[in-house]
């Protein structure tokens, strides 16, 4: 049998709501060439019914089921089973546009030197209709977009293709790295190839209040912080210490993860600047981190995050009195002026 230029990833759990959609919007693609890797991740609504009765109708629909285990180890299957020269990414509550496969191919085709290209984006709500707010663009040049890697992903997971010897290479998503683990892969990937988003908005991107950056923003944000540290480790030659690991152990125990002090002050104050903006995690887990984190500075290992005063105002706003309170006696307590 012929391998197909492209093989799909699509992992699926509990996505019956939008699962028809998200599949008819791959079976409408103007190229053809490709096949469906769809993982039916411990499914327990009305997803596995969807998928059967799409695979009986297209042979290209490859479908691999399993307890759930996760995005991660989804993923790492298909890869494992892919035979397309690409992979391309998809998730079950998205909708790629008719284009989006040609257009990323032919990129990839005319540029030997990149390995990833997303695209840009267009958000729309739960019920689909277009996000009047969404205001998301994407660098569109390699130069641009690993300068923006430095603090943030600059790419939408579900709307890239990748080569697939390359994902290979690096031996494809890393299990520490959950609910952050596309980041995670374009910091090893950079260094390895170029990266480009496409400048035409190809991907119909679904949000909602049980996606993982609402979800899990903690623990987010602390993998996000880990991986860039761990990218450093590489750039300067030294070993990777993560390089195995099932899962990021306690903050804690980072300074003699990476064999020197102050690692874990870091981490901290990199998470504490990434929950400013998210109530329910300063409300909740983030609470105690923030304490650590002035902790920190009381030691004189790290500056104070700017616009912790703010946040407790934020937590007000958001009706989460008692936690802006409780934010606000730490600072006090600290030292930490207005």
């Amino acid at each position: 049998m012929t391998s197909p230029r492209i093989s799909v990833a699509l992992s699926v759990h509990n996505n019956a709501a939008y699962l028809a959609a998200a599949l008819d919007s791959l079976l409408a693609q103007s190229f053809h060439d490709f096949e469906l890797l769809l993982v039916d991740d411990g499914s327990t609504d009305d997803s596995p019914r969807i998928i059967d009765r799409y695979a009986a109708l297209d042979c290209r629909i490859r479908v691999l089921r399993q307890p759930n285990r996760g995005l991660i180890a989804s993923l790492n299957r298909i890869i494992a089973a892919a035979r397309g020269d690409y992979i391309a990414r998809m998730d079950g509550d998205d909708i790629a546009l008719p284009e989006r496969f040609a257009r990323q191919l032919a990129f990839l085709d005319a540029h030997p030197d990149h390995g990833v290209v997303g695209t840009q984006i267009q958000g729309i709500t739960e019920t689909g209709a277009p996000r009047r707010d969404h205001r998301v663009v994407h660098p569109t040049d390699h130069a641009e977009l690993a300068e923006a890697l430095a603090s943030r992903s600059p790419l939408c997971h579900p709307s890239v293709m990748m080569r697939r010897d390359l994902l290979q290479a690096v031996g494809g998503y890393r299990p520490a790295y959950r609910h952050c683990e596309d980041y995670d892969l374009w910091l090893r990937l950079v260094d390895r190839t170029r990266m480009a988003n496409l400048p035409d908005r190809l991907m119909l991107y679904r949000y909602s209040t049980t996606q993982v950056s609402t979800r899990h923003i903690l623990t987010q944000h602390l993998g996000a912080s880990v991986a860039r540290l761990a990218r450093a480790e590489r750039l300067a030659g030294r070993p990777d210490p993560t390089e195995g690991w099932d899962a990021l152990p306690p903050i804690e125990t980072m300074d003699a993860a990476f064999g020197r002090p102050g690692v874990a002050a870091r981490i901290r104050a990199d998470v504490t600047r990434g929950i400013l903006y998210a109530p329910d995690a300063l409300a909740g887990d983030g609470a105690a981190l923030i304490v650590a984190h002035l902790d920190d500075v009381r030691r004189g290992q790290v500056p104070p995050v700017a616009g912790l005063w703010r946040a407790v105002a934020r937590l007000v706003r958001h009706h989460r009195p008692a936690a802006g309170i409780r934010l606000a006696a730490a600072l006090a307590r600290h030292g930490v002026r207005r």
